[in-house]
C-alpha cells in the first residue's frame, strides 16, 4: 500500500511540475481598431478619474471654508 501511495504522490508531483512549466502560445498582435478601442477607453478612465479628484478637491476646499468660518478665523 506505501509502494502504491509513494508512486501516486510522486505522479501528482510530476504531472504539477508539467503544468508550471508549461508555455502558453503568444498572443496574436492586436489590430489597429483595438488599439484605437484602447486609447478611447484610456483616454476616457483618466477624463473620468480627473473629474473624480476635481470635485473631491471642491468638497475638500467647501468643507474647510465652512468650518473654518464657523471657527471664527479668516
Amino acid at each position: 500500500m506505501k509502494k502504491a501511495l509513494t508512486i501516486l504522490v510522486a505522479g501528482l508531483m510530476l504531472g504539477a511540475f508539467a503544468a508550471t512549466q508549461a508555455k502558453l502560445p503568444p498572443a496574436p498582435p492586436k489590430t489597429d481598431a483595438e488599439k484605437s478601442a484602447e486609447a478611447e477607453k484610456a483616454k476616457a478612465t483618466k477624463a473620468k478619474d480627473d473629474a473624480d479628484v476635481a470635485k473631491a478637491q471642491d468638497k475638500a476646499v467647501a468643507n474647510y471654508k465652512k468650518n473654518h468660518a464657523a471657527m471664527g478665523k479668516k
